[in-house]
């Protein structure tokens, strides 16, 4: 029972440094490449946990409130499905990004049409944000993934990428119906206030599964650093300035809902999950997607740290 009590008050303690760990994370990875390798066959079931840990994490109740307001709902998934992609890929088109940089295109394509990211809910409690908000948009955006998705990758990228919305529909609603289905039968058999108590362990164990992403991930950026170093910091720069606008942008749209409502949809639309709309391709996109896709992991896991006290700030009551 000791051993059992040291590991859970380790793994509270891990969670209570959120914020702190996903920033370390990017650097361990880099650091780490053969560890990379090595967790690389587990995304898959990271990212189904990650969503049982959110459906777990969040309590019900929050959850209905929530999707008892379809008007909000579909304001969100309207923005970031719809609105987002539409403006950054005409956008892209209107540099004439296309024929200057074709990979970097289909990268940066890739990210506005993905919806947001499953860990997003988690991120968002990291930050004492509306978990439960962020988890049904995060949820009505990827079901929408394979009527949008072909739409704007048809419009932008018809040449170079080729989706098949059907099986990433299927994989999507297999993932979140069983998770969904899991957590409830936690929930029924454990008791709503024993999951409760248990919220500072979940954290801890939901920062150990988002390391096996960034390790997976950043394995082999060590390497590209020191080749090509212009181009890894130009990259990171450009992926860190994308999120900013895309989270100020959205705090701005939704400002009307107040600070820390905005702030939160802001947060879900500028978190983007690129890794399944590449598998979607089946890992057929040029060498320069890949890399970006690998840098744009940076503000991903660093974000939170970075608007940690600006999350503070807003969640501070008048």
């Amino acid at each position: 029972m000791t051993l059992l009590r040291w590991f859970a008050a380790g793994l509270a303690w891990l969670g209570a440094q959120g914020t702190r760990a996903l920033a370390a994370m990017v650097f361990i990875g880099i650091a780490l490449p053969p560890l990379g390798a090595l967790l690389k066959p587990f995304v898959t079931e990271s990212v189904f946990l990650l969503l049982l840990l959110a459906f777990l994490r969040v309590e019900p109740v929050a959850l209905r409130r929530h999707v008892k307001q379809p008007l909000k709902l579909a304001a969100i998934a309207a923005w970031t499905m719809i609105a987002v992609p539409g403006l950054l890929g005409s956008f892209y088109l209107l540099i004439g990004l296309d024929r200057i940089s074709p990979g970097l295109y289909l990268g940066l394509i890739l990210q506005a049409i993905a919806a947001p990211l499953m860990s997003s809910p988690a991120f968002a409690a990291l930050l004492g944000l509306d978990a439960a908000l962020v988890l049904a948009g995060m949820v009505i955006c990827t079901a929408l993934i394979p009527l949008t998705a072909p739409v704007f990758a048809r419009l932008f990228a018809a040449d170079t990428l080729t989706l098949s919305p059907l099986l990433l529909g299927l994989k999507l609603l297999a993932m979140l119906g069983g998770a969904l289905l899991l957590a409830s039968l936690i929930r029924r058999l454990a008791g709503t206030e024993r999951v409760r108590s248990y919220d500072p362990q979940i954290d801890g164990v939901n920062v150990v599964i988002l390391f096996v992403f960034v390790a997976a991930l950043m394995g082999d950026i060590g390497a590209r650093m020191m080749s090509e170093p212009l181009l890894v910091i130009g990259l990171i720069a450009l992926s860190f300035a994308l999120t900013f606008i895309l989270l100020g942008a959205t705090a701005l749209v939704f400002a009307r809902a107040g600070r820390r409502e905005a702030f939160a949809r802001g947060l879900m639309a500028s978190q983007r999950n690129m890794g399944l709309m590449l598998a979607a391709t089946g890992g057929v996109v040029p060498d320069l997607t890949w890399l970006y896709f690998a840098l744009a992991q940076f503000p991903t896991y660093l974000l939170p740290q970075m608007i940690k006290p600006l999350a503070e700030r807003i969640n501070r009551p008048r």
